[in-house]
C-alpha cells in the first residue's frame, strides 16, 4: 500500500480511528474506491516468520493495474497481511476466510493482522526498485465502549451460525434504554431495531457529549433532516417522548461487515439467527415486549434494504418498517443498470464504437465520482474468491449460489462486467429482488404487510438508489386485494444519500405512534408512555 507524500493526511472515514502524527501517514488507513491511494495485493500461503512475500509487477493493483504504471515520486509505503482461517462448513466445503475480530471485516484494522511501519521512499518503476518492509507489528484488539446508564452491549455465540461454519460465530447488539427504565421495573417496552453496517456507535448516534459541532457538519446534518447525537439525547430523555428501546445489530460475516440479515447458502442462516436467537435473547434480558406489533424496523442504505427485507421475509414477526435509502430493491435498476436486460454491468448498452461507463457513485449535484468498473477493480485487488469485504461481493455473499470453488458465485465478472444471468435468476427466485418478491407473492404477503411499509430516499441519492425505489413504488401502488397502504417520500431537491423525511427523534415518534395504533385492545400502551 502506498500514499503519495503530497496526499492529504486525514484518514478515510472508514478508518474509524483518530489520526495522530504517526498513523496519519499510514497508507493502510486509506482504502476506498474514491480515496485513491495505490494498493497492490497477492495471496501468500503459510508464510513463516522471516520468509519473504513478493509484490511485483504481476500483482493486481488499484487504481493502476500494475506497479509498472506507478508514477515516479515520493511515497509512504506499508505492507499488511490479512490473515485467513481454514473452516470446514456444514455443507462439506472447506474454505479459507478472514474471521471477523469485531472490527467489521476491515482488514486494514482487524486485530491480529500483521503490518509494517510506514516508510518514506522514492519510487521510480522505470529505473526499477526493491523495497523491503518488515511486518513486525500486530493490530491490537478492538476496544468496545463500556456500558453506561443508557447503553448496553450484547455479544452472544450463535448456535445456528457456529454449526454452519464449523467455527465460533458471534452476533451482538447495542441497546439504548429509555428514560426511566430503571425506575419503572414493571414496564415492558416496544423495540425499534435499527439495521445497518457493523459499528460500535450507539443507536440513532445517541450521545451525552455536548461538545460543539463544527458549522459545516451541522449544516450537512440539517440538509439531511438529521440532528446531532447530543440533540437526539436531549429528545430521548425529554418529557413526553416515547419510551421505547432502540437496538442496533452487529452481525459481521466471514465475507462482509454485515450479513444483510437474511439466510444465505454462502454465509449461513443469519436471518434466523437474528430472529430466533438474538431478538429473543434481547427480549428476555431487557423487558422488551415479545410481540410482533412491538418489533419495528428502520435503517438506511444496507440497513434500509435489510429493514424492508426482514419485514418481507418475516412478515409475521415484525410490525412495520421505516426504510431509508435502501440498497437496490428492484433489480431493473441495480444502481444504473437493468440487470435483467443489460449484458454488462460496467457499460451502457446501445452504443457502437463507444464505451459509456456506468457509475456507482455521484455527488448530490449529479457529478459522477466512481465507476462500477473501478470498484470491481479494487475488489479484485483486496481479495480473490469474493473475499474483498467490499460492497459488490457483499451482495454475492448474501444473495448468490455457491460457486464451483466453494465461494460465492459472482453475479457479474468483476473484471469484465459481464452479467451471469443464471446467478441473477437465482437472486430473483430466492426473493432478494424485493419488488419482484412482493409482486409475485402478494396474495400471501398482502394481508400481513398492509400498511406496514414506509420507504424514503433522496432524489439525488449518491448511489442512484432512488431509481429502484421509484420502480418499487409503481409495483406497490398497483397491488390489490389488499392494497398496500404503503408510504413513499422523496427528498427534493438535490437530497443525497442519508436524507430522511424527519429528524431521528421525529422518526422514533412516527414509529411509536404506529405501535400504539397496532397494539391490541388489551395492551396497556399508557404504561410505556409515562
Amino acid at each position: 500500500m502506498l500514499r503519495p507524500v503530497s496526499a492529504p493526511a486525514s484518514p478515510a472515514p472508514e478508518a474509524n480511528q483518530a489520526a495522530d502524527s504517526r498513523n496519519s501517514l499510514e497508507p493502510r488507513l486509506f482504502i476506498g474506491p474514491s480515496d485513491v491511494r495505490p494498493i497492490f495485493g497477492a495471496n501468500v500461503n503459510a508464510l513463516q516468520p522471516g520468509q519473504v512475500a513478493v509484490i511485483d509487477a504481476s500483482a493486481p493493483g488499484y487504481p493502476m493495474a500494475s506497479l509498472r504504471e506507478l508514477p515516479p515520486g515520493d511515497y509512504y509505503a506499508q505492507a499488511l497481511v490479512n490473515i485467513y482461517t481454514e473452516v470446514h462448513r456444514a455443507d462439506g466445503r472447506t474454505l479459507w476466510v478472514h474471521m471477523d475480530q469485531w472490527e467489521g471485516q476491515h482488514f486494514n484494522r482487524s486485530p491480529g493482522n500483521l503490518y509494517s511501519e510506514a516508510q518514506r521512499v522514492h519510487l521510480d518503476p522505470a529505473a526499477g526498485f526493491e523495497l523491503r518492509l518488515n511486518m513486525a507489528k500486530v493490530i491490537p484488539p478492538v476496544k468496545v465502549p463500556a456500558d453506561t446508564q443508557w447503553v448496553k452491549h450484547v455479544k452472544i455465540q450463535s448456535e445456528l451460525l457456529t454449526k454452519f461454519w464449523g467455527h465460533p460465530i458471534f452476533i451482538g447488539a447495542i441497546v439504548l434504554l429509555p428514560q426511566g427504565y430503571d425506575t419503572h421495573p414493571d414496564v415492558h417496552y416496544p423495540a425499534i431495531y435499527q439495521m445497518g453496517h457493523f459499528g460500535l456507535g450507539n443507536p440513532f448516534t445517541f450521545s451525552t457529549d455536548s461538545a460543539p459541532v463544527p458549522a459545516a457538519e451541522r449544516a450537512g446534518l440539517a440538509n439531511l433532516n438529521r440532528e446531532t447525537g447530543y440533540e437526539f439525547y436531549q429528545s430521548w430523555t425529554s418529557a413526553n417522548f416515547p419510551r421505547v428501546v432502540a437496538v442496533t445489530f452487529q452481525h459481521p460475516t466471514p465475507f462482509y461487515d454485515d450479513s444483510y440479515a437474511v439466510n444465505s447458502v454462502n454465509q449461513g442462516p443469519y436471518g434466523d439467527a437474528l430472529t430466533k436467537e438474538l431478538i429473543p435473547y434481547l427480549e428476555s434480558h431487557f423487558r422488551i415486549i415479545a410481540k410482533p406489533y412491538a418489533r419495528m424496523l428502520t435503517g438506511g442504505s444496507t440497513g434500509g434494504w435489510e429493514s424492508l427485507a426482514d419485514q418481507v421475509f418475516y412478515p409475521d414477526f415484525f410490525g412495520g418498517t421505516w426504510t431509508l435509502y435502501p440498497d437496490p430493491v428492484d433489480f431493473r435498476r441495480f444502481q444504473l443498470s437493468n440487470a435483467y436486460d443489460d449484458a454488462n454491468m460496467y457499460h451502457e448498452p446501445g452504443h457502437t464504437g463507444l464505451d459509456v461507463p456506468r457509475y456507482m457513485e455521484r455527488k448530490a449535484d449529479g457529478q459522477p465520482e466512481v465507476t462500477m468498473q473501478q470498484e470491481g477493480q479494487l475488489e479484485n485487488v483486496l481479495g480473490d474468491h469474493n473475499r474483498s469485504g467490499e460492497q459488490f461481493e457483499a451482495w454475492d455473499a448474501a444473495f448468490s449460489p455457491v460457486g464451483d470453488d466453494g465461494y460465492p458465485k459472482p453475479m457479474w465478472d468483476k473484471t469484465t462486467g459481464k452479467i451471469d444471468k443464471n446467478v441473477l435468476q437465482y437472486w430473483r427466485d430466492h426473493g432478494f429482488d424485493l419488488s419482484y418478491n412482493l409482486k409475485t407473492n402478494w396474495a400471501a404477503l398482502g394481508p400481513k404487510l398492509r400498511g406496514k411499509i414506509h420507504v424514503y430516499v433522496g432524489d439525488e441519492d449518491f448511489y442512484y438508489l432512488n431509481l429502484a425505489v421509484y420502480l418499487l413504488e409503481d409495483v406497490m401502488k398497483n397491488l390489490k386485494n389488499p392494497p398496500c397502504d404503503c408510504e413513499f417520500q422523496y427528498g427534493r431537491p438535490m437530497k443525497g444519500h442519508g436524507w430522511q423525511p424527519t429528524s431521528s427523534a421525529g422518526l422514533v415518534r412516527w414509529i411509536s405512534d404506529a405501535v400504539v395504533k397496532n397494539a391490541s385492545a388489551g395492551e396497556n400502551t399508557a404504561a410505556w408512555h409515562y
